[in-house]
């Protein structure tokens, strides 16, 4: 997970990776969309590759990368639990939902019920 972590924490690693998500592209193909060099390029790629979140297999001379979306889904549930609250959290929350919706029905009834009650 620190890897992938280390691996999206780059805005030109994010940028290849949204470019995959449409469709495999070569090298080539990613490199002519960035102002930065073919090499810096292909060290991305390497970065991307190693943490597992891209394929490249050969075709002919050149090499064609595919997303791998995998190794983001350990990282996306290790983020969602930052997101949920923890522990006695969330069972005061449910009890506070439960609260408002007793006091709310309790207000709803109406008065004829609540004086032969």
């Amino acid at each position: 997970m620190d890897e992938v972590a280390g691996a999206i924490a780059d805005p030109v690693r994010r940028e290849i990776l949204l470019m995959l998500r449409g469709e495999p592209m070569t090298a080539g193909q990613v490199a002519d969309r960035f102002a930065i060099s073919r090499p810096a390029v292909s060290r991305h790629l390497r970065v991307l590759r190693e943490a597992g979140l891209v394929r490249g297999t050969a075709d002919g001379r050149r090499r064609v990368y595919e997303l791998v979306t995998g190794p983001l889904e350990e990282l996306a549930g290790w983020l969602e639990t930052l997101r949920r609250p923890a522990g006695w959290q969330q069972h005061l929350d449910a009890l506070e939902t439960e609260v408002y919706r007793t006091r709310r029905e309790r207000r709803d009834v109406p008065v004829a019920e609540k004086e032969s009650a």
